[in-house]
């Protein structure tokens, strides 16, 4: 167990913690030195959980208690500060407590994600970090095996995407294509139906499609940026276009990450 008390926000020792809302600083910071951040004891200890390995530990007096068995057992530096000494450094005040900097994994290629999958999400230039983490948070729930990205999607390990999954980022597959032009052509190429999702009231709803599906189909649902949903590109990709029925007529549509859950668990009743 190695614990550092330090008292100097701009310590250089506590870099990863720097300006966390300053989100192009972070991008750059985060991607040159390969880490994230898990924020609050749960999330901290499901990362953990799910094998990734700790750069350090950034602890507030109140929290060391908590987290005592964790210092303990991991092999990286705990920085134990002030609440102060904490708000100087990350930005903001710290009611968790609890910051740790991880080291990132190489993410998998979009073919072995989708290797053993049958129920799929795929997002297109979805660019909201809260946004994503509620779907992933929705889909790891409801059953869904993996989630793809488009190459201008979020990146679901940065620390507020992160925070409102819960840590589900940590344990639901996900890759990001390469290509956003003809990428939608490999899931195509792995059997996967195709599915995009739409306010148009002409589509059938999604729970018809997947109720006259066969019980050996897989399904990929294809879900829009949060202001103008899929673009015609993809929507020319789809084998069908579906809808979430609305009661109403002046209501077209829900936000993203609603329609992102009532789709998941269609997908996941049609399942079984």
């Amino acid at each position: 167990m190695s614990v550092i008390e330090i008292s100097d926000g701009d310590d250089e020792r506590l870099a990863d913690y720097m300006r966390l809302r300053d989100v192009n600083l972070r991008k750059r910071l985060e991607t040159e030195h390969g880490l994230f951040m898990a924020e609050g004891e749960k999330v901290i200890r499901r990362a953990l959980r799910a094998g990734y390995l700790p750069r350090s530990l950034l602890l507030t007096r109140r929290r060391i208690a908590t987290l005592g068995d964790v210092v303990e057992a991991v092999d990286a530096p705990t920085y134990l500060v002030t609440e102060e000494t904490a708000r100087r450094t990350v930005g903001f005040d710290l009611h968790r407590g609890a910051l740790a900097s991880f080291h990132r994994r190489a993410l998998p290629d979009v073919v072995t994600v989708l290797r053993g999958a049958r129920n799929v999400v795929v997002l297109e230039d979805v660019v909201d970090h809260t946004n994503v983490g509620a779907i992933f948070r929705s889909a790891a729930g409801l059953g869904v095996d993996a989630v793809v990205l488009a190459p201008r999607c979020a990146d679901p390990l940065y620390r507020r995407a992160v925070k409102v999954s819960m840590g589900a980022v940590f344990t639901l597959p996900y890759a990001r294509l390469t290509d956003w032009y003809a990428g939608l052509r490999t899931l195509r190429e792995q059997g996967f139906t195709l599915l995009a999702l739409t306010p148009d009231p002409t589509a059938p709803t999604l729970g018809r499609s997947l109720a006259t599906a066969g019980p050996d189909n897989r399904h990929a649902l294809l879900l829009g940026t949060e202001g103008d949903g899929l673009s015609s590109r993809w929507l020319s990709w789809a084998d069908v276009c579906v809808r979430i029925p609305m009661a109403q007529r002046e209501v077209d549509s829900l936000n993203v990450t609603a329609a992102a859950a009532i789709a998941c668990y269609e997908l996941a009743q049609a399942g079984g």
